[in-house]
């Protein structure tokens, strides 16, 4: 039971972070257009930060830490498959930070790159999922 119990508090966690992870990049995407110090500008900077602060990394540390407990419950430390997926995680959570470098570039009016840039690293994290789900579900090796 447990085990059941850990894996729906971690899909919950997957689903909130992943909403983060698309959805940040999204607002950066209009960010960019956005003219430095202008009200516009500035609601964006609240919508970040609250984003990151209040959805983004809760859910990540939750993802992280009930993910690791279905590891240790289902004794999958040595399952090929599961190598593969924490790499994937592991990127997951590379975007995840520098995606709060970015937001900390905004925040500071620092942002030098266009909206396009951020458009493509919207797609990053629904790469980065499709195969940690196959991997979950599939179990392949």
């Amino acid at each position: 039971m447990l085990y059941e119990i850990l894996k729906a508090l971690h899909i919950v966690a997957v689903i909130a972070w992943m909403a983060g992870l698309l959805y940040l990049p999204r607002l950066f995407v209009y960010h960019a257009d956005a003219e430095k110090g202008s009200a516009q500008s500035e609601t964006f900077k609240v919508m970040e930060r609250r984003l990151l602060r209040g959805i983004m990394n809760p859910a990540m540390i939750l993802v992280w830490a009930f993910g690791l407990g279905l590891a240790w419950q289902g004794d999958w430390w040595h399952a090929g498959w599961w190598q593969m997926k924490m790499g994937l995680v592991i990127g997951l959570t590379f975007v995840h930070h520098l995606y709060g470098r970015w937001r900390k570039d905004f925040a500071a009016d620092r942002n030098t790159r266009p909206a396009r840039y951020y458009k493509w690293w919207n797609e990053v994290p629904t790469v980065l999922m499709i195969g940690i789900v196959f991997l979950a579900v599939l179990k392949p090796w």
